[in-house]
């Protein structure tokens, strides 16, 4: 067996891994064992070539006119992604978001355990939240140090964002999703994923605006491919 490290997976790619490891939960749940390129292609909706260029990133290649085996390639990418390990993380925002993710039971279905909430709000320290007690920000780092975190997710308003950012840095934590709708700032090594409700919500205002206009237009037997004479 080769000592040649794997390449590294660009971020287009990295990002369409969940994708593929939910369908193959999904098939093994439905007894499939085997699936080809071009049927995990068509679940995922992109084409079956950039399915096996993203597939051999992990040294996977399948068998011709076999496929991939569901629960070997399930493996390679929970392997891959990390998720053969228990992941501590830390909400910052004890709000109604941060309530939501900490009692959201597909956070803890994929390896990942909140084990501490902080928020500055005195009115929320003590509650239980997620099976864990809300607890003031200022004893994040001591949170983060005790129990390994070193995942953090931002639930406060935009305008305490980089505050809580600033507040996960310093202890120590390497990896961020923010929820708030703003940009953060961070030292480089550090890893920020955004996650903005509000403007994927606006981008669905636009495909379903324009769903309507082209209904419409049929309806009223407009083209916008007419040509007045």
């Amino acid at each position: 067996m080769s000592d040649t490290p794997r390449r590294r997976i660009p971020e287009a790619a990295l990002g369409r891994l969940p994708i593929y490891l939910r369908i193959l939960v999904d098939l093994t749940n439905d007894d499939v064992t085997q699936v080809s390129s071009e049927q995990l292609a068509e679940l995922a909706a992109v084409n079956a070539a950039k399915v096996r260029k993203d597939l051999s990133y992990l040294g996977t290649y399948g068998t011709r006119g076999v496929g991939y085996e569901v629960k070997f390639l399930t493996y390679q990418i929970q392997r891959e992604l990390g998720l053969n390990q228990s992941w501590p993380v830390v909400i910052v925002g004890a709000g109604n978001l941060g309530q939501a993710l900490a009692n959201f039971t597909g956070i803890a279905e994929r390896g990942f355990h909140v084990v501490g909430v902080v928020d500055k709000d005195e009115s929320k320290i003590g509650q239980l939240v997620g099976g864990v007690r809300v607890r003031h920000a200022d004893e994040l780092q001591q949170i983060a140090s005790s129990k390994a975190v070193s995942i953090g997710i931002i639930a406060t308003p935009a305008q305490h964002a980089q505050e809580a950012a600033d507040s996960l840095v310093r202890a120590g934590i390497g990896s961020i999703m923010n929820f708030a709708p703003t940009v953060i700032s961070v030292p480089r090594g550090v890893n920020v994923r955004k996650v903005d409700l509000a403007l994927e919500l606006q981008i669905l205002s636009y495909y379903e605006q324009t769903r309507n206009n082209g209904l419409r237009a049929v309806e009223t037997g407009d083209s916008s491919d007419s040509v007045s004479a």
